[in-house]
Parts: structure tokens; C-alpha cells; sequence
């Protein structure tokens, strides 16, 4: 007897700044992220994505990954997408972006990815709170502080 159903296996699972997709249908992994260290809070992350890869599966699922707050009950995004598995010897590729999240405090937010309402993995995404140091003085750091500026660069002699 054939089996119809197998749930798949999740092979893997990285966050990262961004994904992109080859015209021969290779994927990019930029930036892929153990953490994220910010110098001020509340902060606003543009976008940020799960590249999910199932196989050993067969039949209809549906992948469902969720983003949740250090509390570990607040759902920050959730984000579902339907895939399906032909072969139990074929692979599938997800990814999940969530887009204009704002980090309130730092601390140990939380990934979770399911496969219809079974978790198969849920991992740490830490937000590091390091405030710019500090100058002499008392004085924040100013933009551009320490380069020299454009009037008193010495232009390069010319190599023979």
C-alpha cells in the first residue's frame, strides 16, 4: 500500500535580511542573521525573511511561520503559504517576508515554523540594545567623527 500523506521534514530554516532567486532558480542568502545589535530602541526593521526548505514529504501543507515577542505568548506577523510535496525524493522552497517591524525592547524574539499546525522548529532571534559610545567629554559620537574632511585630504602622488 502507497501512502498518500507524509508530513515533510523542514531541512532548514534562516533568517535573513533578504533572499533573491537566480534566473536558473538558485536562491541568494544576504545577511543571514544570528542577531541583530541596534543602537537605539525602539527600532524598525524594513524587512526581514525566512527562507524555509521541506522534503521527505508527500501530498498538500500548509507552512505557516510565525515571528513572537520576547513575552512568548504576543504573535508579531504571521505569514502562511500552501506548497506541495509530488515525491517523497522532491524538495520545497518557502519564504516568508515580514516587512516594517518594529522591535520595542530588546531581548530574545522567537521563530516558529509549522506545517499544518505541527511545529517543527521555534529559534531565537536576539535584539542587542549597545548604545553608541560615548565621546570625551560626554558627547555623543557625530556623524562622520574621526574622517578627515574633504579640505585637508592630501591628494595621493602619482605612482610612475
Amino acid at each position: 500500500m502507497q501512502p498518500t500523506r507524509i508530513l515533510p521534514d523542514l531541512q532548514s530554516s534562516l533568517v535573513c535580511e533578504e533572499v533573491r532567486q537566480e534566473a536558473n532558480g538558485n536562491f541568494f542568502l544576504i545577511g543571514v542573521l544570528n542577531y541583530v545589535r541596534v543602537p537605539q530602541l525602539p527600532v524598525t526593521a524594513l524587512r526581514l525573511t525566512v527562507f524555509n526548505r521541506w522534503t521527505a514529504g508527500l501530498g498538500q501543507f500548509t507552512e505557516s511561520v510565525r515571528l513572537v515577542a520576547p513575552d512568548q505568548t504576543t504573535l508579531m506577523r504571521k505569514a502562511e503559504t500552501k506548497f506541495q510535496l509530488q515525491d517523497p525524493a522532491m524538495h520545497a522552497t518557502n519564504v516568508a517576508i515580514f516587512g516594517q517591524i518594529e522591535f520595542k525592547t530588546a531581548g530574545h524574539y522567537f521563530i516558529e515554523v509549522l506545517v499544518d499546525d505541527v511545529m517543527k522548529i521555534r529559534y531565537p532571534l536576539t535584539i542587542i540594545h549597545q548604545p553608541p559610545p560615548a565621546r570625551p567629554g560626554g558627547q555623543p559620537p557625530q556623524p562622520g567623527a574621526g574622517a578627515p574632511s574633504e579640505s585637508t585630504d592630501k591628494p595621493e602622488p602619482p605612482v610612475a
